[in-house]
């Protein structure tokens, strides 16, 4: 007798989850492209006016000439206030700009595109993923790759990540040898069904054995 047919499509779980993945790092590689573009540009564009402003203090005797390594652990406190006074005449935040060479910046954009182009490539794979299905047709379950196996062929039913990941293998015998037929029912919604009726038509063999 023929099992109910089954359609096993990719579940809503397993899309939230590659949706988040996806969105996490498309944010990431938005974020490292928008300070390479954008914020840390801004930032070296600051940072060399305050380069010019300290070296006029420094020229004027205000300030002593400090090492460029310097300026993040402690900034003299007239240069501060001088830099402070200049930010707020051009718009600028307060906080001293740190520096940012061109190969700094030329990092950032390309780790962010980098990662742009694993995201949009990573969208593309989920979207390949939901023109997969694990079906049957009549006594024969068709697998994501396109293998037929006959639903007596089986001769176990391997649950050891069952519990974990919701997946199983399906061992059948095929010209004299085993092979094994993943049914992951946590990606494709269905593929308990197959299982359940893998298991009872082995258990059926063994009574009648």
């Amino acid at each position: 007798m023929s099992m109910e047919q089954v359609d096993a499509r990719i579940s809503s779980e397993w899309r939230r989850r590659m949706l988040f993945m996806f969105f996490m790092v498309f944010c990431l590689a938005g974020w490292f492209l928008w300070d390479g573009y954008s914020v840390w540009p801004s930032e070296a564009e600051r940072h060399a006016e305050f380069v010019e402003i300290e070296a006029s203090m420094v020229e004027s005797g205000k300030i002593e000439a400090v090492v460029p390594d310097a300026h993040d652990a402690e900034v003299n406190e007239y240069l501060r206030m001088e830099w402070e006074r200049h930010a707020k005449q051009a718009g600028y935040k307060r906080d001293i700009p740190k520096e940012r060479t061109d190969a700094s910046i030329g990092e950032q954009r390309k780790i962010g595109w980098v990662m742009m182009t694993g995201a949009v490539l990573f969208a593309l794979w989920i979207l390949r993923q939901h023109q997969l299905c694990v079906r049957t047709e009549g006594n024969v379950v068709i697998g994501t790759s396109g293998q037929r196996v006959e639903l007596d062929s089986i001769v176990k039913i391997d649950r050891k990540q069952w519990e974990k990941k919701g997946i199983a293998y399906a061992i059948y015998e095929l010209n004299g040898k085993q092979k094994r037929l993943c049914l992951d029912d946590h990606k494709f919604a269905g593929c308990e069904a197959i299982i359940l009726e893998a298991e009872r038509r082995i258990k059926a063999r063994q009574g009648e054995a």
